[in-house]
This record gives C-alpha cells, sequence and structure tokens, in this order.
C-alpha cells in the first residue's frame, strides 16, 4: 500500500505541474458519475480477459475487497478517486480526465469481465490516470473485483 500511495501522489503531483498532459489535459469532462460512462481502456489481453475470479462472494472476501477499497492512514484506496460510495466522486476525481470510473453503475461494470477488471487494476489504463497496481497480490484483486460488483446497483 506505501507504493501506491506513492504512486498516487507522483500523479497528483505531475497533474498539478502539467508533466502529463494528456491525464490532465483540457478536454471536457464528463458529468461527475455519469452513468453508463464511456470506456476508455482497451481490451485485455486474451490470457487475461477471459479469467473467471476465482473468488467466492464471500462476507470475509467481500470485507478485504473493501477495506482494500478505502485505503487506510499510510495510504490511498481507490475511494480517493472513485469516491467511498464508487459513484466516481471521490475526492480527487475533479483532476483527473477522464473521469474515474463510476463503480455504482451496473450499466457501466456488469458488463466488464471479471479478467478486464484485474488486468485494469494490476496495470492500469493507458490514457487515463488509473495507475498499475503491481503491489497487490492476485488475491487482493480478486477481492476488489468482488467489492467492484458490489457497489454495481
Amino acid at each position: 500500500m506505501f507504493i501506491f500511495a506513492h504512486r498516487r501522489l507522483a500523479t497528483i503531483i505531475a497533474c498539478v505541474i502539467g508533466a502529463i498532459g494528456s491525464v490532465c489535459s483540457a478536454q471536457p469532462l464528463p458529468p461527475p458519475g455519469e452513468c453508463p460512462q464511456p470506456r476508455f481502456t482497451g481490451k485485455a489481453p486474451e490470457e487475461y480477459y477471459s479469467r473467471k475470479n476465482p473468488l467466492e462472494a464471500s462476507d470475509k472476501n467481500l470485507k478485504a475487497g473493501e477495506r482494500l477499497y478505502a485505503g487506510g492512514k499510510k495510504s490511498f484506496g481507490c475511494a480517493t478517486c472513485h469516491g467511498k460510495k464508487g459513484d466516481g466522486k471521490g475526492e480527487m476525481a475533479s483532476q483527473f480526465v477522464p473521469r474515474p470510473r463510476n463503480f455504482a453503475c451496473a450499466q457501466t461494470v456488469n458488463d466488464i469481465p471479471d479478467g478486464q477488471l484485474f488486468w485494469i487494476i494490476r496495470f492500469g489504463s493507458p490514457e487515463t490516470s488509473m495507475p498499475a497496481h503491481e503491489e497487490l497480490g492476485d488475491e487482493q484483486i480478486w477481492q476488489l473485483v468482488l467489492y467492484l460488483r458490489k457497489l454495481a446497483k
């Protein structure tokens, strides 16, 4: 989680100083929490895309996913950008183009295969501000995928 906090901070600093124009360009912002949202991430390689989540949606796995999503005192979690409710309205959301994904929108999330979500979390999303989270283990990523599915309404 410590690495994640530093990557997120580096992205934020880069936006502030304009070092990565494609992330912080003056493109029109979609409305916060738009449902469904346009997709910006290409299809994951087939070896990831076709994967199914091997974890069951147990209370234990969902709670673990929720803790990872929320973050902690020493690290940013997904909620910093995606919002506590998963609505894409986190405290940092307005700084990014495109806006963070609205996970509360079933129309946006439910059609994305588990493997695609896993790949995006692990490797990030090019041309967006979604960083790679290679420091997370497979089980943690699958727990996050379970939690994202729970957020989708």
